[in-house]
């Protein structure tokens, strides 16, 4: 019973010698095997089996030297035994200590200086607990914060540096902030802000410096004021408007008739 690597080393890039191993007399019942199931090897695939047949030692491995077995130990060590553990120097071993914990241990990453670890602790979080990462240092741990926070929290983000946190927030955020993003210097934003905008208020974008806002205006404008935007620059957008005039003629005509 082997795994796709026909190895067996260590963390150090030593073989694994199973008779030399504290754990030998386990092979006999089955609680391990060599290239299988075995935390002396540096795989973390056969650590991870190890302890899923054996959950009862993770509690002896928590501050092993390897970090891929004090980051798996985690996941099934005791609960007492993982506060120590949000202080270890390799991030893998913080998370899966803090996932387990409860939420005021959590809260303490989230200064975490992994940014991977301040991603996943967003996962975690509610509301005004993420409010300080959303000043966060790094661009895409606000951005999932963005996707996270509950709508009327995000007028905190208007400003963002990052463009695409800002979309994110132009998507979300509650319809009366909009207007406040209407001037955002990046295209892109000022185009989420037109596709939720309420047709009435459209007119503010009218002459927006990018085709493609003045292109949703002209489709969402109301008609009484769609007209204003039949000299337009862009030849899509004065198409766009020539055709709301024309549908909006035809049904008259039908009346006539």
């Amino acid at each position: 019973m082997t795994d796709e690597i026909n190895e067996s080393l260590d963390w150090l890039g030593n073989e694994v010698d199973c008779a030399s191993c504290p754990h030998e007399p386990m092979l006999a019942a089955g609680r391990c095997a060599l290239k299988h199931s075995c935390v002396n090897d540096r795989y973390a695939r056969r650590i991870d089996r190890f302890f899923n047949w054996n959950p009862d030692l993770a509690n002896s491995h928590v501050t092993h030297p390897h970090f891929e077995v004090r980051a798996i130990a985690a996941k099934h060590a005791d609960i007492f035994q993982l506060p120590p553990l949000l202080d270890d120097p390799e991030e893998a071993v913080r998370w899966n200590a803090a996932r387990r914990l409860p939420k005021r241990y959590t809260l303490q990453l989230r200064t975490d200086p992994h940014r991977e670890v301040r991603i996943r602790v967003v996962s975690l979080l509610e509301d005004a607990e993420l409010i300080p990462m959303m000043s966060d240092p790094d661009y895409y741990v606000r951005l999932v914060t963005a996707r996270r926070v509950t709508p009327a929290l995000l007028v905190r983000m208007i400003f963002d540096d990052e463009v695409e946190v800002r979309r994110v927030v132009a998507r979300r955020i509650q319809p009366d902030w909009l207007l406040q993003m209407a001037a955002d210097p990046d295209a892109a934003v000022r185009l989420e802000v037109a596709q939720r905008l309420a047709p009435d208020l459209l007119p503010r974008l009218s002459y927006d410096p990018d085709w493609r806002v003045r292109y949703e205006v002209a489709s969402r404008i109301p008609l009484s004021k769609v007209a204003e935007l039949l000299d337009d620059a862009d030849l899509l957008v004065r198409e766009m408007v020539l055709a709301r005039l024309v549908c909006e003629q035809e049904p008259q005509r039908g009346m006539l008739v």
